[in-house]
């Protein structure tokens, strides 16, 4: 029986791992949770040691490319990266160690979806190592993709349609309720619910957990259909919700 991971994660903000509040990145900086003494590396090396598989390293904005390249390596084909990938630098990044790339961004043109993008990226790296990040914004009728750090809100729902389609183009997605992002106020419980539904491949979503009865929410809600990221509560990034240890023991179950 399948059921719900922890996926771990390493964020790295101006070359150091950081925990942010989503919502607040801009060209300016971010309102930052927490700062850790040890680099990306130190993570990889740690979540390699416990197997934890299918994590992924996120630069958030530039100067982070000397630790994305240092965390990858110490854990060859352990970890997902995401972060400014396109065309031109995605099969680089596999071959630097990365078991899948995450894309965003690129994938938008002008504020719209660009499916010519989505297949020129697909034919770089193969369908089978490619992760969208459908990160997005709460609105009126449900939620948007949201792109550019989160600052642009789209017009691509993320929806039952939408997940459909996609998910005939990539391995997994990769789901942030940038509303919550960092506010460890809890998950995005009507998004869960929805992803649950909605999915056919592997899902992780991020934001908000800070508990690991968050896990268990998200088991239920997704019925054992989608992964949880845990972030800013995470005592290895200054949170006191929980430990990493009893998330290891999660998997482990």
């Amino acid at each position: 029986m399948v059921v719900t991971q922890f996926r771990p994660c390493i964020d790295l903000h101006q070359g150091k791992v950081k925990q942010i509040v989503g919502g607040s990145l801009s060209d300016g900086g971010a309102e930052t949770n927490f700062v850790s003494p040890y680099d990306g590396e130190y993570y990889a090396e740690l979540y390699r040691q416990h197997q934890l598989t299918g994590g992924h390293v996120i630069a958030l904005g530039p100067g982070n490319e000397q630790q994305v390249l240092k965390a990858l390596a110490a854990w060859p084909q352990g970890l997902q990266f995401g972060g400014g990938v396109n065309r031109e630098n995605a099969a680089r990044y596999i071959e630097a160690g990365a078991s899948h790339v995450i894309v965003t961004s690129y994938l938008f043109d002008n504020g719209e979806f660009s499916w010519s993008r989505l297949e020129q990226i697909k034919a770089e790296v193969g369908q089978d190592k490619l992760v969208l990040d459908l990160s997005c914004r709460k609105v009126a009728d449900g939620w948007h993709i949201a792109t550019d750090r989160w600052q642009t809100v789209t017009h691509t729902a993320v929806d039952q349609q939408t997940l459909s389609e996609l998910s005939q183009h990539c391995a997994e997605f990769l789901i942030h309720a940038a509303d919550v992002e960092g506010l460890q106020a809890g998950i995005d419980q009507s998004l869960v619910a929805m992803l649950g539904e909605a999915a056919t491949i592997p899902v992780t979503y991020a934001g908000g957990a800070r508990s690991l009865d968050d896990l268990k929410l998200v088991a239920e809600l997704s019925n054992n259909k989608v992964d949880l990221t845990i972030g800013s509560a995470l005592d290895i990034f200054g949170g006191s919700g929980v430990s990493l240890d009893a998330c290891i023991d999660w998997n482990k179950r």
